[in-house]
């Protein structure tokens, strides 16, 4: 009898924590968060059709080349990561393929009013004198609508196909200067060497620590490797972090990247191959081993069937 009520208290509480305790605690510490729908809705939508020509020369005039480079149209970056980073906080991105990665009217608010469009208009307030690195285009003295369309039908003209992006252009674009991935020997400088003398390696190092000291003063903190984030989290609270970090952490200094939902599915498979690098091998050794068995079945039926007939 003792037992039995040792049991059914057991039974209660583990009911208990699993049915009341637990979903309360997940709802408070994990809360949910609806997708957008990559839709950027805050934003407003380009009015304009875009000259690609014109854009050109506005990117180039407009002082864009000054901080970013396009290696696609032939302008290296202006500095070296470590020096960017001094001066900016973060190594401004290389805009080669910013028009198949980002959502256009992403692009426009950016280039009109960065902090709002990335949404960290709480730290970089302007009234409070604290403005963002990324300085606001204000135009040539034309139609500044215009002008921004003009510029980002030019990004769209010089980058590859949406669907030519790929899972890592996906991810070293829009994260790769701010997170590793130590898995994938990534790290916020690119792809680490393989180097034939120590002493290389270390100059790396040193030079991946200098990055890595102004992103924290940027940041407030060195922003977290990825490595097995797709692992720790599940895959929509990646997507609706990626999407819109403030939904789940208001406040952060992570700003919002403005990708595609294409672009962002790339992501998380970059992500969900750095996690599990032998991912792909075994899906194709489970179907292997499944057409194995089923080649078999058809044998060990017909050897029955064989030995059976033999006995009758």
């Amino acid at each position: 009898m003792r037992e039995l009520k040792i049991l059914a208290v057991v039974v209660f509480f583990t009911l208990l924590t699993y049915f009341l305790v637990e979903p309360y605690a997940h709802s408070q510490m994990h809360k949910h968060v609806d997708s957008e729908g990559f839709t950027y809705n805050d934003l407003p939508a380009l009015t304009k059709k875009g000259d690609a020509t014109r854009g050109q020369e506005l990117i180039i005039n407009g002082g864009c080349a000054g901080c970013h480079s396009i290696e696609a149209a032939g302008m290296p970056a202006p500095m070296d990561g470590v020096m960017a980073a001094q001066s900016y906080g973060v190594n401004p991105p290389d805009l080669s393929n910013a028009g198949a990665i980002y959502e256009a009217k992403f692009l426009s608010d950016l280039i009109k009013n960065p902090a709002h469009a990335l949404k960290v208009e709480h730290k970089f307030d302007a009234a409070s004198g604290k403005m963002h690195p990324m300085v606001p285009f204000y135009g040539m003295g034309g139609d500044i609508d215009q002008e921004v369309a003009d510029m980002v039908a030019y990004l769209q003209s010089i980058a590859v196909k949406p669907e030519e992006v790929t899972p890592a252009m996906a991810f070293e674009d829009a994260c790769g200067r701010c997170h590793a991935v130590g898995y994938e020997n990534w790290t916020q400088l690119g792809t680490k060497p393989r180097f034939k003398h120590e002493k290389d390696s270390l100059a790396f190092d040193i030079k991946l620590l200098e990055y890595q000291d102004s992103l924290k003063a940027y940041m407030g903190k060195l922003p977290p490797d990825l490595s097995m984030y797709y692992r720790s989290r599940n895959e929509h609270f990646l997507s609706t972090f990626i999407e819109n970090p403030q939904n789940h952490l208001a406040g952060t200094a992570m700003p919002r990247v403005g990708v595609t939902a294409d672009a962002a599915e790339k992501v998380i498979e970059y992500l969900a191959d750095s996690a599990d690098t032998k991912r792909h091998e075994r899906e194709a050794i489970g179907k292997n081993v499944m057409i194995f068995m089923v080649i078999f079945a058809i044998f060990a039926l017909l050897w029955k069937k064989q030995v059976w007939r033999d006995l009758h």
